[in-house]
């Protein structure tokens, strides 16, 4: 205890690996959203897209925009938060889980892509490992900041 009658809570070792990988993973879906909005099929090609892929994506109403912001741009602040220690992360994680959630619901549900390219198989899956992810971020942020150690 200080002299204002507060504990200090420590730093747990494992925020630092957390919030490190978490920035790391949704800084590439930073970059693939500044890629895939400004370089187009260009680059959508460069990281394996097929023609009826480009289309599906290129068919994307315009609406779904906003949950792909809030996927990756909250987990990216999400993540920033958490290395900085403040409560907010959770709200950005919160947000960032419910971007990826419209999307997978948007894309499993709604309108499914058409099937993979061969090699692009694994792409059936990472709505899911997006949204697993989104959820573990949240919950340890949550977990965290329940503890003391964000502010």
């Amino acid at each position: 205890m200080n002299d204002t009658n507060t504990m200090t809570v420590r730093t747990p070792w494992h925020l630092w690996v957390v919030g490190v990988l978490s920035l790391l993973w949704n800084a590439y879906g930073g970059w693939d959203f500044i890629q895939t909005t400004t370089r187009g099929e260009t680059y959508m090609r460069e990281v394996g897209f097929d023609q009826p892929m480009i289309d599906y994506f290129n068919a994307m109403p315009t609406w779904m925009y906003g949950p792909w912001v809030l996927g990756v741009w909250g987990a990216v602040i999400g993540s920033i938060l958490l290395l900085v220690r403040r409560k907010w992360a959770v709200h950005a994680f919160a947000l960032s889980f419910l971007g990826a959630l419209v999307s997978l619901i948007y894309g499993k549900f709604i309108s499914p892509p058409p099937p993979p390219s061969p090699g692009m198989e694994v792409m059936v899956w990472m709505p899911f490992v997006i949204l697993l992810i989104a959820a573990a971020l949240l919950w340890y942020a949550w977990s965290m900041a329940k503890k003391g150690v964000l502010r």
